[in-house]
């Protein structure tokens, strides 16, 4: 299964953003309000700048206290930032987001963010994947196929 297939299937259309000048406060707020768990960091409202988590967060107030929620996010967010590409293999990207142990990764197409995964969306997709796999063998070994 390809990343592609794996967007088609998530539905979903837009990458929520932030901009690196923003609130950790308003991160948490919109990570609360969209269900999600990442937003990509931009500069100047384009270009993508870093990722910022949940976790990133979580951390940082562990490490400051809630003194954090009033800092830009341009202090919290992971930087070096490991994407994909619209072709790539999921299982690939899988086994990238275990080894380096990341949720979250932009999706790029020609340099443009074309989308996101989550590991978990990288996980149900696999899953699903098995299962109608299992099923076509279940069928073609009782042959009604």
């Amino acid at each position: 299964m390809k990343v592609m297939q794996i967007l088609k299937l998530k539905g979903s259309t837009g990458v929520e953003t932030i901009a690196e000048t923003a609130s950790v406060a308003e991160a948490v707020g919109r990570l609360s309000a969209k269900g999600i768990g990442a937003l990509v960091v931009t500069r100047d409202g384009g270009s993508m700048a870093g990722i910022v988590s949940e976790r990133d967060i979580v951390r940082q107030i562990g490490r400051e206290g809630a003194t954090v929620l009033s800092q830009s996010v341009r202090g919290i967010m992971t930087v070096k930032v490991s994407t994909c590409e619209p072709g790539e293999d999921a299982l690939e990207v899988l086994n990238r987001m275990t080894r380096g142990r990341f949720r979250h990764m932009p999706v790029l197409l020609r340099g443009q963010l074309a989308g996101i995964l989550s590991i978990g969306d990288v996980v149900k997709a696999r899953i699903e994947e098995i299962e109608a796999e299992n099923e076509a063998m279940a069928h073609m070994l009782s042959g009604s196929i």
